[in-house]
Formats: structure tokens, C-alpha cells, sequence
């Protein structure tokens, strides 16, 4: 399996913010019929703080499950956490569950890997459960960059393309976009860059990051603002 890993993604950003967790499990809830009988599965959970407010939110009798390959000291106590790879977890799993959830980790996947998982993943849907695969909008992408982010950033969308085609390519589906408006503090949004929130920054090296960092300086205003636009396949 994939051994990326992404420490800060969910770590005091937009994406750990209240405001971020209530408009993106509202938009869950749209989606999918859900209550508190359902058992829930976030496969690349990070601190697990979404399906552990979700859980709340839906006073759910069993605690959902979240795996992620970073072992968070943080991470919420509302889920029961597994360190392990998607594909470990779904072979040894006997649960059916009524929500399987990808958010922004299927690109972290091969192709290969990303049959194999989804295979086993439908196989552990209850009779009408569903899964739920976001990622970056590919086609309209508003996430502040620096020039050499932009280019692997890029290339990196080109790929999740091909990845979208060969979902639906396998799978029946229905498509559906999140958008969520952040504003954030440059000065912020510079340690995001910093911690290499995004798997795009994973690879660079100290000097790229802080070139990067002089560009964000110059490029963009004391306030951020932008969309995060993610696009939801439902099989």
C-alpha cells in the first residue's frame, strides 16, 4: 500500500474548524440516509474529527470506525482507531457497513490498489450502503499556490483524472460537488505550507518550501480567501 503520510492536513486548519465539520457533515447527510443504527468507516481518517462529531451529532450506538497510517496523539476519542492500511483492514473486516468514507486519500492509492480496495469495500456496504469518495475538484481548483506547488499540483490533478475515470469506468455512480468558502490569515495559511499540509509539498525540499513561502508572502494578501472545491462520487 501507499506509505505517504500527511500529519497536518486535518491539524488546526480549515479542515479541522467547526465551521468546516458542521457544513461538511450537513452535506453528508444529504447525500445519505443515515441514523444512529448506522455503522460509519472513515478509510484515511487523520484525527478522526469529522465522523467523531458526525457520531455525536447522530447519537450513534456504535462508535464508527476510522484508519489512518499516522499514529495522532489527538485523535478523537468519540471512533474506534486502527493504524492500518485500507486493504489490511477491509480483508480481515466482517462488519457491513451502511457508509464507507474516502475522503481526499484515494489519490495516495495505485490504480491497482485503488481496485482492490473499492472491491473490498463494496462487498462490506450493508444492502443499501454507500460509499463516498472526495477529492479536489480537478477541473476547477482554487487552493493558493506557489509556482512549483502549482506544477506538481497539476500533474497531481491529471492524475486524480485518470483515477475519477477508472472509478466510473467500474462502479454505477452519482457526482456530486462540496464547497466550502475559507478565509483564512496568510500568516496561517504560511505554516500550513510549512508543515506540508497537502501531500503535494511532501517531497520538496526545505529550500523550495521557504521559496515558496517568499512567493505566498508576495503574491497574496495579509487575508486569504478561496474555495475548497471537492468533488463527491457516490457508488
Amino acid at each position: 500500500m501507499a506509505s505517504t503520510v500527511i500529519k497536518n492536513w486535518d491539524n488546526k486548519t480549515w479542515l479541522s474548524s467547526k465551521d468546516y465539520i458542521k457544513s461538511f457533515n450537513k452535506f453528508l447527510i444529504k447525500q445519505i440516509k443515515l441514523d444512529r443504527r448506522s455503522i460509519i468507516l472513515d478509510i484515511g481518517c487523520g484525527r478522526g474529527k469529522i465522523i467523531g462529531t458526525l457520531s455525536s451529532q447522530l447519537m450513534l450506538k456504535n462508535k464508527p470506525f476510522g484508519i489512518d497510517l499516522t499514529r495522532h496523539k489527538d485523535k478523537d476519542k468519540r471512533i474506534k482507531f486502527e493504524r492500518v492500511d485500507a486493504l489490511t483492514f477491509l480483508l480481515k473486516n466482517k462488519k457491513q457497513f451502511n457508509l464507507i468514507l474516502i475522503k481526499q486519500t484515494i489519490h495516495l492509492l495505485n490504480f491497482n490498489e485503488i481496485k482492490k480496495v473499492l472491491n473490498l469495500a463494496k462487498k462490506s456496504l450493508s444492502k443499501n450502503g454507500k460509499i463516498l469518495i472526495f477529492n479536489l475538484d480537478p477541473d476547477n481548483n482554487n487552493i493558493p499556490t506557489f509556482r512549483l506547488m502549482k506544477t506538481k499540483l497539476s500533474k497531481s490533478l491529471k492524475r486524480d483524472k485518470k483515477i475519477i475515470k477508472l472509478i466510473t469506468k467500474i462502479y454505477p455512480y452519482k457526482k456530486s460537488k462540496f464547497i466550502f468558502k475559507v478565509k483564512i490569515l496568510r500568516k496561517k495559511y504560511l505554516e500550513m505550507i510549512q508543515k506540508r499540509y497537502i501531500s503535494t509539498l511532501l517531497p520538496m525540499t526545505k529550500s523550495q518550501i521557504q521559496k515558496g513561502v517568499d512567493e505566498i508572502k508576495y503574491r497574496y494578501k495579509s487575508n486569504i480567501k478561496f474555495k475548497d472545491k471537492l468533488i463527491c462520487l457516490i457508488l
